[in-house]
């Protein structure tokens, strides 16, 4: 059988900063509201979502996603940061993260 596709390690506190970023900051139940998913979802999964404790289902992902008008790989791919006002004017593709490259490494013989 296949094996676990690797959880986004980020996903939590991308969420959460949605979250505080859309309309100067809203609540879990107001969130909620905005995502149009009142009879989907309770304010207690949002706190589960935003700690890592569960990770969301695709359709609220994609709820998320059109909220902060960025492209759903922006919320669950590691290497890419939202921008730093939500929502996006434009559709955004997120930013690339800068990595620190690793000294090489002098091969002993």
């Amino acid at each position: 059988m296949g094996s676990a596709r690797p959880k986004p390690k980020r996903l939590a506190e991308k969420l959460l900063f949605i979250r505080q970023q859309l309309d100067g900051g809203l609540s879990q139940s107001e969130i909620i509201q905005r995502l149009g998913l009142e009879d989907e979802i309770e304010r207690e999964r949002i706190s589960k979502y935003e700690r890592g404790v569960l990770e969301p289902p695709w359709f609220v992902l994609c709820a998320y996603a059109d909220v902060s008008n960025v492209w759903l790989e922006v919320l669950v791919k590691d290497e890419l940061d939202l921008p730093k006002t939500l929502p996006s004017k434009n559709k955004s593709e997120g930013i690339r993260r800068k990595t620190m490259k690793e000294p090489k490494r002098k091969i002993l013989r």
